[in-house]
């Protein structure tokens, strides 16, 4: 989440609460309904009829907001993504912080996926006080810093009124992970979520073996410190691993069955409609689909 990541610099004023459906959903509601400055100059249309954007707000749409956790609900069809959250409430959380992983194939790896299931369930279980403005603002500057100066030796991030190390602060929270992790081995057997806390537990006391690290040893090591012939041989050397891994036959043809299905539904909703874009824009981000 540093700032070469998927994010808009215009949301940085944007606090959304995590303290309740109600205050998150309020959050959403007050960014996706209230015309932002900036983008009233640009205007819905430019003089030539086209199209600049959709809507006026600071979100036009729900994915619009870049965090790095969204609370998220299934829709129905023709109804707004917030909506169906304050009428359903939460169904899942979408956890959109992880970088895809260059010496993975799949991108992740089984150790980091289980790491992430330690970290939510502490999340989970752990007591929290209410978050403030300035506590938001605040974890937003500590997420930068560890972006971009997380294997700096002696990083200083905010908790509260005091500054703490970032091994200091990780350390901790794996600990507290120590128990989680064994009840999880205990339910499924083995030692995999131990393994995977002791890796991240590693990191933490040896910041050169973090994948950004190794990222750019790899650089230095085997590609004359290039990024992109240290992309290109590994997009090579994944392609020839998945293609060595062929998609079993049952889910092949589940596959080909759903894409057929997609297609046929897609022909019939564009068969049966009968209302222009703009009529369609405005009713669809009517605050009124909104409200509850």
């Amino acid at each position: 989440m540093g700032r070469l990541g998927y994010q808009s610099d215009a949301q940085s004023s944007l606090a959304v609460s995590y303290n309740s459906l109600a205050s998150y959903g309020a959050s959403l509601y007050e960014a996706l309904t209230v015309p932002y400055a900036p983008y009233e100059k640009i205007g819905i249309q430019g003089p030539d009829g086209e199209y600049r954007q959709l809507a006026t707000s600071l979100l036009q749409i729900e994915n619009e907001f870049y965090t790095t956790i969204r609370a998220k609900r299934r829709t129905k069809r023709g109804e707004r993504p917030l909506h169906a959250l304050r009428e359903r409430g939460v169904e899942y959380v979408e956890v959109r912080l992880m970088d895809l992983d260059p010496f993975a194939p799949l991108g992740i790896t089984a150790s980091t996926m289980r790491m992430l299931d330690l970290l939510l369930l502490h999340c989970h279980l752990s007591p929290s006080a209410d978050d403030t403005p300035a506590e938001l603002h605040a974890i937003a500057r500590n997420k930068l810093h560890t972006a971009q100066r997380g294997r700096e030796p002696g990083l200083l991030l905010e908790r509260g009124n005091e500054k703490i190390a970032l091994s200091a602060w990780g350390q901790q929270i794996l600990g507290e992970c120590e128990p989680i992790a064994a009840t999880l081995d205990a339910a499924v057997g083995g030692a995999a979520y131990r393994d995977a806390l002791a890796a991240a537990q590693g990191v933490m006391t040896e910041p050169e073996t973090a994948p950004s690290a190794k990222v750019l040893h790899a650089m230095a090591r085997n590609h004359g410190d290039s990024y992109v012939r240290f992309v290109l041989a590994l997009s090579l050397l994944h392609q020839g691993a998945l293609k060595t891994s062929p998609i079993p036959p049952h889910a092949s043809r589940y596959l080909e069955r759903l894409a057929i299905k997609s297609l046929e539904e897609q022909k019939k909703i564009e068969a049966t409609d009968s209302v222009d874009f703009e009529t369609y824009r405005a009713r669809y981000l009517s605050p009124d689909l909104l409200k509850l």
